[in-house]
């Protein structure tokens, strides 16, 4: 696997290497040891969880607060998103700043999400499944989440926003700036 950091430090774009051949492919979509040895990282996933969306689907930004954040190892299955993250690290460098790649069935890029990032995705594709690790299990009462459209943060996602499909808690999710001082 090929491993490059993003702008945001900790965060990874991961491409496997990939066997093509006359029955098809195969590829190691996870191998813990060379996971932690090309990201620096000592991490142990104890969750995975998977969605399925319909196109124009937008599911965040969320994030797990305080004791409860959660890295993630995110990747899709069948069809493609646009995978969006935020720092939230008040002391980052790079607080407040975000990162977008496309990740899909198609490419099977995956990306590292540490703790202290808020993190969403637009559905490109009908029927895509989404799959993530994570390393915290989750925790109704430490969910928080941005608002999609933070006027702040300026996030493109490239796609009609009038056609976009959310849940009534993420239309309602604050802002940035209200979040953040």
């Amino acid at each position: 696997m090929t491993v490059k950091e993003t702008n945001l430090k900790g965060c990874y774009i991961i491409e496997p290497e990939i066997f093509n051949d006359q029955r098809g492919y195969f590829f190691e979509s996870f191998n813990l040891n060379k996971f932690n040895e090309q990201t620096n990282n000592n991490i142990a996933f104890v969750q995975d969880n998977e969605s399925s969306s319909s196109k124009g689907v937008l599911r965040g930004l969320h994030y797990q607060e305080d004791e409860f954040a959660q890295a993630k190892l995110v990747r899709v299955i069948k069809g493609s998103v646009l995978d969006v993250v935020v720092d939230i690290r008040e002391n980052s460098p790079t607080f407040g700043e975000h990162f977008s790649i496309e990740l899909s069935a198609e490419n099977k890029t995956q990306l590292f999400i540490p703790r202290g990032f808020a993190h969403g995705f637009l559905v490109l594709e009908d029927q895509t499944i989404f799959s993530y690790k994570c390393d915290n299990y989750y925790n109704k009462a430490a969910e928080r989440g941005i608002i999609f459209n933070d006027k702040t943060l300026k996030i493109d996602w490239q796609f009609n926003i009038s056609e976009l499909i959310l849940s009534e808690k993420d239309k309602e999710l604050p802002t940035f700036e209200t979040l953040f001082k």
